[in-house]
């Protein structure tokens, strides 16, 4: 045990947290997140933290308190005299906001770098951001990892035969794209319109999925609307089965009934979000084992080349 880390989990995915604590065999430090009559968050670390590098464990979805919740365990670490801190986000919250897309819009994801940063973190261990150049918002190292270290053994262990991977978007082109040439088989691209944000006005698929086994791949999942309906297209254009992969699951709203009520077989996610509600399409796996072995990497000071993407390495 490096008695020199000190492990926090803040309320958002405690489960993740006790996984990655008993991969890295270092038990979590004891913290009191207390919450006032209005809302309002604070927090008191029960140890000692001075001169330990602190790592916190935070995940960023919805509720904006989870955020709130990091930036003051953070503030708290570094007025403890806390020798580094690493936000550890296994989900960036507002990532898809990450350029100015149209006059008079915010760009949420250069705020979220400004809000760590100002509170004090030394460093962002986060994984399958919405977009790459995010990382380049933060002056601080950021590794960035990518779920397809868990996802490649998982498909490679289906066996599929006549198998195409599938972007449900162009914006996820490049991920699809990187799966498919690993993995040596076909590659499909969605193309979709919308008419406002979380509803997918009209979808169709370039590329030839007739008598395929598809695998739709895609970073987050928040009502399922535009997974479902490239799904239902894939189908439509004589895919034999299809199985969707994605490692953020959000399923806010109606987007479990939506997953459930699909043509999709099985919906594949990592718990960097913890499930809300169980259903039979869906598998979740863990990113435990391998968030731990970066850590323990990063304070070793060894290459964590090999952790960033299992496509790509």
């Amino acid at each position: 045990m490096n008695l020199d880390i000190a492990l926090v989990s803040g309320r958002a995915n405690p489960e993740l947290a006790k996984q990655i604590s008993k991969e890295l065999n270092i038990p979590l430090l004891k913290v009191d997140i207390a919450q006032f009559k209005d809302g309002e968050i604070q927090v008191y670390y029960n140890e000692t933290i001075r001169g330990k590098h602190v790592f916190i464990i935070q995940p960023t979805f919805s509720p904006s308190e989870n955020i709130i919740e990091l930036l003051i365990m953070i503030d708290a670490a570094k007025r403890a005299s806390a020798a580094s801190i690493v936000s550890v986000n296994p989900y960036f919250g507002y990532a898809r906001q990450d350029r100015k897309d149209r006059p008079r819009t915010s760009i949420g994801a250069k705020l979220m770098a400004n809000l760590y940063t100002t509170a004090g973190i030394d460093r962002l261990i986060t994984m399958d951001l919405h977009q790459d150049q995010i990382q380049g918002f933060f002056e601080i190292p950021v590794d960035h990892l990518y779920s397809s270290t868990v996802f490649i053994p998982y498909i490679n262990g289906l066996n599929l035969e006549e198998l195409c991977i599938v972007s449900p978007d162009t914006g996820g082109t490049k991920r699809a794209s990187a799966y498919a040439k690993f993995l040596n088989c076909e590659l499909a691209i969605g193309y979709k319109q919308r008419e406002k944000a979380n509803e997918v006005a009209k979808l169709q698929i370039i590329g030839d999925v007739k008598d395929k086994n598809v695998i739709i791949v895609d970073d987050i999942i928040d009502t399922g609307g535009t997974l479902c309906k490239a799904a239902a297209v894939a189908k439509e254009m004589g895919a034999k089965r299809v199985i969707a992969m994605c490692p953020h699951a959000l399923l806010s709203a109606n987007g479990l009934e939506n997953i459930e009520n699909s043509v999709i077989e099985k919906l594949v996610i990592t718990d960097s979000i913890p499930l809300r509600k169980q259903s039979p399409k869906i598998e979740v796996l863990s990113v435990a084992p391998f968030i731990a072995q970066v850590i323990q990497s990063v304070m070793d000071k060894t290459s964590i080349s090999s952790h960033y993407d299992l496509i790509n390495s």
